[in-house]
């Protein structure tokens, strides 16, 4: 697995991508530091996802560099991203629904044949979030939605990896199960993990975050501080309604 530099852990420069001959995103650059976390906030459907799709090579990309560490990821397979420790965790849960939560998991595992290294995810994992611990053995169709996300994030963390991109991780769940998976992102940050994190709601993220994105129509339109971007009454009414 890739041996991410000290004081860039993800560096887009100019970065056009899309879907067949639709273009999303319009020379997106912004740089994750080692450690950090970044925030990409926007309306919906003008881009965010598709740029987690995009460094993890699920999109085309039509121009730019995309880096992680020293290696420049551009025209890669997004199964060879993966392979060099890339952990994108999507937007929903996209659990296999009739298999069990450990079973979930143990597919992030996929590149790992040490068991003492998949004992140890494990152990993190259900450290992160105890109630997945009491339903190992317990299908994933019949997970609460709360239940689902954080084995979606856990299966991510099981490819051991310190770059993470995470997409909407509170869509459509309760405030307070919002809350713990936050602060299991806020317990992987201070692990030392580096994170880029798609949001819709910038107060939502914006104590965790060290610098945030403003994404609309495919481009980047304001980078800085979050408590910058809250105070910018007239850029939330303009691009997030209020």
């Amino acid at each position: 697995m890739l041996r991410l530099k000290h004081d860039a852990a993800l560096e887009l420069d100019g970065v056009t991508a899309g879907y067949g001959g639709l273009t999303i995103l319009r020379d997106v650059s912004l740089r994750l530091p080692a450690g950090h976390l970044v925030t990409v906030v926007g309306p919906n459907g003008h881009g965010k996802s598709t740029l987690l799709k995009t460094i993890s090579g699920l999109t085309q990309q039509g121009s730019g560099r995309i880096r992680v560490g020293e290696k420049d990821l551009t025209g890669m397979p997004a199964h060879a991203i993966a392979g060099l420790g890339v952990a994108h965790i999507p937007q929903g849960d996209l659990l296999f629904p009739e298999m069990t939560v450990e079973e979930n998991l143990l597919m992030g595992a996929y590149l790992t044949t040490e068991q003492a290294q998949i004992d140890l995810r494990f152990e993190e994992v259900y450290r992160l979030f105890p109630k997945l611990a009491s339903r190992r053995v317990q299908t994933a169709s019949t997970l609460s939605g709360g239940e689902r996300r954080m084995v979606g994030i856990a299966r991510g963390l099981m490819m051991g990896t310190q770059l993470l991109l995470i997409d909407e991780p509170s869509l459509g769940l309760a405030p307070l199960v919002i809350d713990q998976i936050y602060e299991a992102i806020g317990a992987l940050k201070s692990s030392g993990r580096s994170i880029l994190l798609v949001e819709e709601n910038p107060a939502r993220v914006a104590e965790l975050s060290d610098e945030m994105h403003l994404l609309d129509d495919g481009h980047i339109v304001w980078s800085g501080p979050p408590d910058e971007l809250l105070r910018r009454d007239e850029l939330l009414a303009t691009y997030l309604g209020g």
